[in-house]
């Protein structure tokens, strides 16, 4: 008999993000009795630092950021009781185009082989069940996005495992609501150029598109308090400003695109575990 737990393995890449795309997944199967691992990629240097002084700007010191973030981030897996943290400690690339993409030892310059092969230990340790991670473009184009997408499909065929493999996406119809939330609450939506209205018209997917939906929404209260754990980050974080209620509201079903199965369950499904339990 193997008396393995069910396991969800989440691949993301900077602290903070957990919560925002996978928190009431991770908080909703812990409840559940499965065993959750978090592996964060990079170590968040290229964040705000104190008093929200700005990557570049003087003051700004990555490497406090970085012990900050990875605090903030524990906090966080307290919240949503995740079984085991995983970090691999690359170099924060920051944000597509910034001079950091082209730093050394920062996660977008790190061959995917290498950072495969760190992963694929994990993965042989773990042996999840369920893998999430983002998709190809990293959801909206974010460098160490993308990279933490290659390195973990790279990983999956590294070890010829067969998990239930994931990417976390959006509904283009929550993507306007998103929108409209955002005016409601007095976020600054400007008008973006041409280019940029067509790579936000890209971002998610069509519902139709989408093969899972969770519900999350008994377990808001968890994700909004992980997501406030980093505190640091708050200025960028704008789904604290609207509340708990609200943001259960928007934010109590997870939704993804199901992209490796073994297991044969019909989609669209409701249970990343569907076909496991």
């Amino acid at each position: 008999m193997n008396d393995r737990p069910l396991t969800l393995m989440a691949v993301h890449a900077h602290p903070d993000d957990e919560a925002t795309g996978t928190g009431g997944v991770l908080a909703r199967y812990a409840a559940e009795g499965m065993r959750t691992v978090l592996v964060t990629c990079t170590d968040g240097g290229c964040g705000d630092g104190p008093g929200g002084v700005k990557p570049g700007d003087p003051g700004h010191d990555p490497a406090a950021v970085a012990l900050m973030r990875r605090q903030e981030l524990e906090a966080s897996c307290a919240v949503l009781k995740v079984s085991h943290l995983e970090m691999l400690d690359y170099g924060d690339s920051g944000m597509m185009g910034w001079p950091t993409n082209d730093a050394a030892g920062s996660f977008w310059q790190t061959p995917v082989e290498e950072g495969a092969a760190r992963l694929a230990e994990l993965l042989r340790r773990y042996q999840p069940d369920v893998v999430v991670t983002y998709d190809e473009n990293g959801f909206y184009g974010h460098p160490d996005h993308i990279q933490a997408n290659r390195i973990t499909m790279a990983a999956l065929a590294m070890t010829a495992t067969t998990p239930k493999v994931y990417w976390t996406t959006a509904p283009r119809s929550m993507m306007q609501r998103f929108g409209e939330v955002m005016r409601e609450f007095g976020g600054e939506v400007p008008e973006p150029d041409p280019a940029q209205a067509a790579a936000l018209a890209e971002i998610g997917l069509p519902d139709e598109e989408i093969t899972t939906w969770v519900d999350t929404s008994e377990f808001g209260d968890q994700k909004f308090d992980a997501l406030a754990a980093h505190a640091s980050q708050g200025e960028n974080i704008f789904f604290l400003r609207m509340g708990q209620e609200k943001f259960t509201e928007l934010m109590g079903v997870e939704t993804f695109v199901r992209v490796q199965d073994a297991t044969g369950a019909a989609v669209p499904e409701n249970d990343l575990f569907a076909g496991l339990r």
